[in-house]
């Protein structure tokens, strides 16, 4: 089977643990008959046997020896289930944490589609309750299984070498309740496929709104959220039911099956003991051990409930750890370089999934060169760009970065030669100056303070409580918008790309923040090829070219005087934002 197989791939390292519990599984639990040995020696040697009393008076060392054996044989079973349990929860904790450690990195190098298509609550759940629940399976469902299985094919030999017919009417209960449990298997196993489902839909509720608690409470739509969460919490509250009240269905008929093993004993084995086929002491051994036999059975209910929520949860992790991004980074060894900055779009098309994004783009940017992107929103800018560090690959076209297609280049090196400050601008729970280091680590405070002061951040920074070591909240909770994105943008400006891409960076800051920080980026110390999307006029009117996108398509081409006499969307743009000096810009220039 191939979960099997996949279980124990992944043991690897603990293999030899994991059967070492296994066998001392399958050896304590073989031991439950030896007590109820001892006890028929017992019975029809000192109280039940026609030389009882003599044999008490006689053989008192015997009996000694027999009780302290039965006092042992209990001692060396706790003793050896205490140890093997050990073994499974070690082993299973170690299996666990290396498919977690693996899973992290698979859904790490995963390329930006695959967060697409995936919820983040569904890859929280497979994160932690499924792999869980697998951990679960490995430690307790199979060990339960092993010992139960043991337990009851050791009590129906020892019980077949005292009298075989009698064994033969314990068992002939078993049949139904098989057939009982088969048909529960079967009926139960979607549910849990089903309740998995439900389990990841609440908890995709609950990121989506604590993550978005400030936009829940700007729109004061709690009780809208609660419901919401609410609705969710309902159907997999009735699922859970659903999937264990059907347990309720099929246990009265494995209950009574397995309290009826005591009815046969009691009627076929007092009839044995009355006709003196078996001993009194025979009798005392099945029915001490009689246990072994129905809870076994008695337990099957339980153990199938847990394979099928194991099942669920396995298929679950599997998703993720065999799947392969389309855009893979190898982390192959390469000679590091430092890109000259020369970006090129060669007829480039994009689509996702359907829907055409980018279409016939060609366009080149020279080392050291400053573009501008404008564009009405949807007409594409966030795509393009995202295609030059391969977050997506081109449908159509090529993207080349210094004469190379991207596609041939290895990604750590191609995204090592650029730095980016996105759109949505995400701050990690860490101080400002670990933020701004992130993308090198051993970044000196000084120089985070000058990259700061370049993004226009220091003076804001300094005056907060601890100033450099002042730790933001999740996502920069406690920073405005527009010091978020100094921030980001200092961040970006640190790790000294030759490429450095900035989308829309400047929208939340004020006009004279944005004149020092267009400053800034034309007096970098370091050679860049600055890539700059941007709505403001102001942002885009230094830069050595505008691109403007329309649909998709490049409609527009030039510098900011170029635009301008053109009179197309960037003349209407300018009109609107500088409307009432527009004019007077517009004539000057023409003289």
């Amino acid at each position: 089977m191939f979960e099997l197989k996949w279980l124990w791939q992944n043991l690897e390292g603990n293999r030899t643990r994991y059967v070492i519990a296994l066998c001392l599984s399958v050896v304590g639990s073989s031991l439950t008959i030896v007590n109820p040995y001892l006890s028929q020696r017992i019975v029809d040697t000192f109280i039940a046997g026609d030389q009882a009393v003599q044999n008490l008076a006689t053989g008192r060392g015997l009996l000694v020896a027999l009780c302290l054996g039965m006092i042992g044989f209990s001692l060396l079973r706790t003793g050896l289930a205490y140890f093997t349990t050990m073994q499974y929860e070690i082993s299973s904790q170690n299996m666990m944490y290396n498919i977690r450690i693996y899973l992290y990195n698979k859904i790490q190098g995963q390329d930006r589609e695959y967060y697409d298509r995936n919820r983040t609550g569904d890859l929280m759940t497979k994160m932690t309750g499924d792999l869980d629940m697998v951990r679960h399976s490995m430690a307790w469902i199979f060990k339960t299984i092993i010992e139960s299985l043991t337990i009851f094919l050791a009590a129906v030999i020892y019980f077949l070498t005292i009298d075989v017919k009698l064994t033969l009417w314990m068992l002939i209960l078993s049949p139904p309740i098989f057939i009982v449990a088969f048909i529960f298997a079967k009926r139960v196993r979607p549910m849990y496929i089903d309740l998995r489902e439900r389990l990841s839909q609440l908890n995709t509720t609950t990121q989506e709104n604590i993550s978005g608690n400030r936009v829940v409470k700007a729109f004061a739509r709690e009780e809208f959220e609660i419901a919401k969460f609410t609705e969710k919490n309902v159907n997999y509250a009735t699922a859970n039911k659903k999937a264990a009240l059907v347990w309720l269905d099929y246990f009265p008929y494995l209950e009574s099956f397995a309290q009826g093993f005591n009815v046969v004993l009691m009627l076929a084995g007092g009839y044995f003991v009355m006709e003196g086929r078996i001993t009194f002491g025979e009798f005392t051994a099945f029915s001490s051990l009689i246990w072994a036999v129905s809870n076994p059975m008695r337990n099957i209910g339980i153990i199938i409930n847990d394979i099928q929520r194991f099942f669920a949860s396995l298929a679950k992790i599997v998703d993720i750890y065999y799947a392969r991004p389309s855009i893979a980074n190898d982390h192959n060894p390469v000679e590091p370089r430092r890109y000259e900055g020369r970006i090129e779009f060669d007829h480039v098309r994009f689509k996702y999934d359907s829907a055409t994004v980018l279409d016939d783009v060609s366009f080149t940017i020279e080392p050291g060169e400053t573009i501008a992107i404008m564009g009405a929103t949807g007409s594409g800018k966030t795509s393009l760009i995202n295609l030059i560090p391969r977050f997506y690959d081109v449908s159509g076209g090529r993207v080349l970065v210094d004469g190379r297609d991207v596609r041939e280049l290895e990604l750590d090196e191609l995204r090592s030669n650029i730095g980016m400050a996105t759109q949505d601008v995400l701050l990690f729970s860490d101080t400002i100056d670990g933020n701004i280091a992130y993308g090198d680590p051993d970044l000196p405070e000084e120089d985070a303070k000058a990259y700061a002061a370049l993004a226009a951040a220091h003076d804001f920074i300094v005056k907060m409580p601890e100033g450099y070591d002042t730790v933001v909240g999740e996502r920069g909770v406690g920073l405005s918008g527009g010091q978020k994105q100094r921030i980001a943008l200092a961040r970006a400006l640190a790790v000294q790309r030759p490429i450095l891409i900035l989308d829309d960076t400047t929208s939340a800051v004020d006009l004279e923040t944005e004149e020092h920080i267009q400053r800034s980026l034309r007096e970098l110390e370091y050679p860049c090829t600055k890539i700059i999307i941007a709505q403001r006029v102001s942002t885009t009117a230094q830069a050595d070219r505008i691109l403007i996108l329309e649909g998709g398509r490049l409609i527009e081409e030039g510098t900011h005087a170029e635009l301008l006499a053109k009179r197309g969307y960037y003349y209407d743009v300018f009109m609107l934002q500088n409307e009432g000096i527009g004019r007077q810009v517009t004539e000057s220039g023409q003289e």
